[in-house]
């Protein structure tokens, strides 16, 4: 037995940093750092390069520095603490879900200033000292790396409010320091910016100051220009002032220039502004564009207005180092978004934007499902590679990703992994899931299936079509920037189950409508007529009124589908309602599909309506009346909690009538009881079976197995619902050459649960208690054919128990029962293969059950003996729990954030995480001494001496072979 691991192991996350609050870039390791506002600390280089940190509090990260080449950063916390970390090289250690930080990023030193909150901070160019300014006007500084405050170095307000002039001091407060900047030539002066609009240059080694600029704008940040003659201030009321820098003046009252680029407008603020080669900066009207998130960027008569769909929280420019070449010719503008990260190449005509081979945004449109493919053919790889690059040809530029520090040392994947997610917008988005570094590869949009408010035909004109358009040119000149939409233009595109046959490149897509979708792969541009079939799940039941949305008006005249995934056929449930389960075949070229009205059977190669079943309840009107009715629903939930209210009242009466015999029965039956169900499971409560809802399909399932007898076998079609009713039928599927013979269906078995608990999965189960393996696998020689020689069985899971049922006769072989009286539930289930770590061709199947209080659940088949118990997601997190999707090799992934995938292992082989370094193994040995030397001025000022000399000495013998 193979017990894959102790606890459950948390091995990376996936996407876009959930509440980012600080950006931070190191120019000479080529890394960047983000924080968010729960305390995480990320850092990311070249693609699979990931280093993650977490405060012992949870508290927002507003600050965050780079100490250049040395492979630390600084943190500033919301709560005015100010934190030192260190990059430690080697592989990350496993983790549980109470664990959250890796031992690439350590915690080194700690600092906290309490007198006053902390508004900037700048690292000076030596890396010793770093300045603090605050809210009450105050400059400090600090002695790194031990954080320790120079008391003999502090600047006071009163000190600068002492140097000016009366008339502007005023009586007022110059405010908080708003802006630390260094002199790019001259160090240890620094620029000094209060929020009033003062200036100082102060002197740090004579402790002076020597100019003041006499600002009247509140300021909001400040930039030097290379040569350190000028600096440029940057306003609240949307413009900036370049200032020079004398000798002679030591007060200078007037910038050389003040603008305003967008006119005298009432103007956003330019948080910040950026002198480059290419000026950078922001700054609207206010009036016209309240509502824009704008970044502008202008070199020479060029000039582009970056519009975003979410707020701009910090910008850098990526640039070289070199001195000769400080600050000129920028490659790229790197922006953090509230929601989605931007690089835009400032080196291709054009500035277009970067594809992003990390951190792009999973909630460009909300989630609504997922799900994983293992294992994936290399032709099948190529043509979506090969798609999704035709997609991005005409809207991105094709330069190298800029953020390239850090060494992979994680080997190449042994195979392909893809992750496909649906969203609210109608789009399945394709994501290479086979490492760390989770990348986007391909868009499929079912939209242009369909007559929606986002018709082509009706968007508005391009203007390069129109002369008279182009003579009007908007001002300033805008271009919408990012893939960032939470907006959906209807909502019953949104996408609620997906599967993929990867050996026959089919997709099958169903919806909120009860549109279900079959999708070939096609690597031409197509423009055809999808055919539409409508199958009415009702079958003319009377008494019934749908009183939800209407299904979405299919498109009459063919459509323009790009090369990759394209409509074949379009199946319309009815009523509308959202399909809860389906499942493909494409061995036999049929699928099936669920609603909480029933469910059916499509052939799609001769589109023909098999099958279609209700599965209502007379009582079930909820599912009738659909989610737009409120009344009845209302008052239907209230008769039925006065009726349990109700029975509860007669029931308790009952109870305190005792008699002898009573007792005596009561005692018979405990001990019953006791007899039949384990120690280690649980009583199971019966529910009623006028349940609302209680005809929703949550599986379906194709399987060639015995239904009719034990001697034939045969397809056949396997349906659970939430009142714990199976059903399972016997299909005749004609061959590839009898295209005029339709495929029929009969019903073989129909199983009730006693519990009547919804049935969450069905599985059959071959002669050797496998799986049967996936439709073309055994046909096409890539897995072991099923044992079709010795009794099947099937295993249903309900939310309450799992059970074996052998076949034909479906009588009960073994059971677990794992109802407890906290209220568990199972929610998910998946049968997943651990292999050995020890024997390279051994394996095992596992039955995996996470439940509705987190924790994962692992049994034997077909024996269902618990194996082992993993506590992975927290109770709490309703969303993580109904968002987790398993792999077929003991991974699996599930929501932490609208925005962020958890990937956890349960097998000891398979793991997926960051092993990876910060730098080359030279840098590497030579920053291990440098840590080592920092780590050992605690010792006194002699000792400290002697070691500076032993490593001044070591570095001169080693720097000669590196």
């Amino acid at each position: 037995m193979l017990i894959p691991f102790n606890k459950s192991c948390t091995t990376v996350e996936h996407g876009f940093p959930h509440q980012p609050s600080a950006l931070a870039f190191d120019p000479k390791l080529h890394l960047m750092a983000i924080g968010t506002k729960s305390g995480a600390i990320k850092v990311y280089g070249a693609p699979g390069v990931e280093f993650t940190g977490l405060h012992k509090d949870t508290t927002a990260v507003t600050q965050i520095h780079f100490l250049p080449g040395q492979g630390r950063l600084l943190s500033l916390l919301d709560d005015n603490t100010i934190h030192l970390w260190e990059l430690v090289a080697g592989a990350s250690r496993e983790l549980n879900r109470n664990s959250h930080s890796l031992a690439h990023v350590s915690l080194f030193f700690f600092f906290s200033l309490s007198a006053t909150r902390v508004t900037v901070l700048l690292l000076l160019k030596s890396c010793d000292l770093l300045c603090i300014g605050t809210e009450g006007g105050g400059v400090y500084f600090l002695e790194l790396p031990r954080l320790l405050l120079k008391d003999n170095h502090t600047l006071p307000q009163d000190q600068v409010v002492q140097s000016l002039p009366d008339d502007y001091r005023c009586g007022k407060s110059l405010g908080p320091v708003e802006a630390l900047q260094e002199h790019p030539q001259q160090a240890g002066k620094i620029l000094i910016g209060y929020s009033r609009g003062l200036v100082v240059l102060w002197d740090l080694s004579s402790r002076h100051i020597g100019q003041l600029f006499l600002g009247k704008q509140q300021l909001e940040s400040l930039v030097w220009e290379r040569s350190g003659n000028l600096f440029v201030s940057s306003h609240n009321d949307g413009g900036y002032a370049v200032w020079p820098v004398t000798n002679g003046n030591t007060c200078n009252q007037q910038p050389v220039s003040s603008t305003i680029p967008y006119g005298p407008f009432p103007c956003k603020a330019i948080s910040k502004i950026l002198w480059r080669t290419t000026q950078t900066g922001g700054g609207m009207p206010r009036a016209s564009y309240g509502d824009r998130h704008c970044l502008t960027i202008q070199q020479d008569k060029d000039h582009i207005t970056l519009d975003f769909t979410s707020r701009v929280i910090d910008f850098f420019t990526i640039h070289s180092i070199e001195p000769d070449k400080g600050f000129d010719d920028p490659s790229a503008l790197v922006v953090l978004l509230e929601e989605e990260l931007v690089v835009i190449d400032l080196q291709t005509p054009g500035w277009p934007s970067l594809p992003t081979p990390y951190l792009a945004p999973l909630h460009s449109s909300a989630i609504t499902c997922s799900c994983h493919i293992s294992s994936v053919p290399p032709k099948l790889w190529e043509r979506l590679v090969n798609a999704g690059k035709a997609q991005q040809g005409r809207q991105q530029a094709h330069g190298s990703w800029p953020i390239c520090g850090g060494k992979n040392l994680a080997p190449p994947p042994k195979q392909q992994e893809l992750l496909l997610t649906g969203h609210e917008d109608g789009t399945v988005r394709f994501w290479d899931a086979s490492g760390v570094a989770l990348t986007p590869l391909y868009k499929l949009s079912t939209a242009n299936v369909f007559h929606t408010d986002c018709d082509p035909s009706d968007d508005p004109q391009d203007p390069s079509d129109d002369p008279d358009l182009q003579q009007e040119e908007e001002w300033p000149p805008f271009r919408k920037v990012g893939c960032f939409d939470p907006y959906s233009d209807d909502p019953r595109l949104g996408i609620q189950k997906i599967t993929l046959c990867k050996y026959s490149n089919k997709l099958l897509v169903a919806g909120t409508a009860g549109q279900v979708i079959v999708l070939g792969l096609s690597d031409e541009r197509s423009d055809h007529l999808v055919d539409v079939s409508v199958v009415d799940l009702l079958q003319d039941r009377e008494g019934f009124t749908w009183k939800g949305h209407d299904r979405l008006e299919p498109r009459l005249k063919p459509a323009p589908f790009a090369p990759g995934f394209q409509p074949l056929v379009l199946v319309q449930c009815l009523p509308p309602a959202s399909v809860t389960a389906v499942a493909l075949h494409a061995e036999w070229n049929l699928i099936s599909f669920g609603t909480s009205h029933g469910f059916g059977l499509f052939d799609y190669h001769r589109r023909n309506a098999v099958l279609a079943r209700c599965t209502l309840h007379p009582n079930d009107s909820l599912a009738m009346e659909g989610p737009l009715s409120r009344v009845k629903s209302l008052k239907k939930s209230l008769r039925q909690s006065f009726r349990r209210i109700r029975k509860s009242r007669v029931s308790g009466k009952k109870r305190t009538i005792t008699t002898p015999t009573s007792k005596v029965q009561e005692a018979n039956a405990a001990l019953a009881e006791q007899e039949e169900v384990a120690p280690v499971q649980r009583r199971i409560e019966p529910r009623s079976a006028d349940d609302s809802l209680s005809g929703v399909v949550r599986c379906l399932c194709f399987a060639d197995t015995f239904l009719r007898d034990g001697t034939h076998h045969g397809p056949t079609l396997w349906a659970g619902t939430n009142s714990g009713s199976v059903y399972a039928y016997a299909l005749e599927v004609p061959g590839p050459s009898e295209s005029s013979v339709c495929v029929e269906a009969v019903l073989g078995k129909e199983i009730q649960l006693m519990h009547r608990a919804p049935v969450v999965s069905i599985c059959v189960l071959d002669g050797r208690g496998k799986p049967l393996p996936d439709p073309y696998e055994a046909s096409q020689d890539l897995a072991i054919a099923p044992d079709m020689t010795n009794t099947h069985s099937v295993l249903i899971a309900s939310e309450e128990q799992l059970k074996v049922f052998s076949l034909p006769k479906v009588s009960a072989k073994t059971k677990f029962k794992l109802t407890a009286h906290e209220g568990c539930r199972v929610r998910k289930v998946a049968l997943v293969v651990f292999s050995s770590t020890a024997q390279e061709d051994y394996s095992e199947h596992t039955l995996v059950c996470l439940t509705n209080m987190g924790d994962m659940h692992l049994f034997n088949i077909p024996g269902l003996r618990p194996q082992v118990r993993y506590d992975c997601i927290r109770k709490e997190d309703i969303s993580g729990i109904a968002s987790c999707v398993f792999t077929k090799n003991g991974q699996g992934f599930y929501l932490i954030s609208p925005s962020e995938y958890e990937r956890f292992s349960l097998s000891a082989k398979v793991l997926t995480e960051p092993v990876c370094s910060k730098m080359s193994k030279c840098s590497l040995f030579l920053n291990g001494i440098i840590t080592y030397y920092f780590k050992l001025l605690s010792l006194t000022q002699t000792l400290k001496n002697i070691v500076f000399f032993f490593v001044f000495f070591f570095f001169s013998c080693m720097l000669v072979p590196f």
